[in-house]
């Protein structure tokens, strides 16, 4: 299986920008980075109107939308997959995973943490935490970082998750 590292956090705290940044800086090194954005909440990725939204509507169970330069699928599914199982169906050829979201999964995570917003961790009694992100204290025995301090925190991914050894 391909290294697997999830953000998580609560609302608003952050998750979304951190890998925003990421991404890229990981990118740079040479890294070929799939993401995974989970919501607990149905989502409408086609229009009311659309060809593809028609298509759905008739029945389709998988729908491909393509275009000379982007390619998506829609796919009608019976339960809330696992991450392995989107990875199984989903995702080729790259060196790591970022997930955002569902916080109670088995891999490893860096929570994205705003003690201003929320008042304890999500993630304190999880043995999977690697680090926390945050302006604030943790008092957590797991790597600090602030939210601005991307080229450390893709260190540790580096050094924790891809072997250590930068493509680039």
């Amino acid at each position: 299986m391909t290294p697997l590292l999830s953000i998580v956090g609560k609302s608003n705290t952050g998750k979304t920008t951190l890998l925003e940044r990421l991404i890229p800086e990981l990118t740079a090194r040479g890294y070929r980075v799939a993401s995974i954005k989970h919501s607990r909440h149905p989502f409408d990725f086609d229009r009311e109107g659309k060809d593809s939204w028609r298509h759905r509507k008739a029945g389709a169970r998988i729908t491909v939308l393509a275009s000379p330069g982007e390619v998506a699928l829609v796919e009608t599914v019976d339960h809330d997959l696992e991450y392995e199982e989107m990875e199984e169906r989903y995702i080729r050829d790259v060196d790591i995973i970022l997930a955002e979201g569902r916080k109670g999964n088995r891999f490893p995570k860096i929570e994205v943490y705003r003690p201003e917003m929320h008042p304890d961790l999500l993630s304190r009694e999880d043995g999977n935490l690697l680090a926390v992100v945050t302006n604030g204290e943790t008092g957590m025995d797991v790597p600090t970082f602030r939210p601005d301090e991307i080229k450390a925190i893709a260190d540790l991914v580096e050094n924790r998750l891809l072997g250590g050894i930068r493509k680039r």
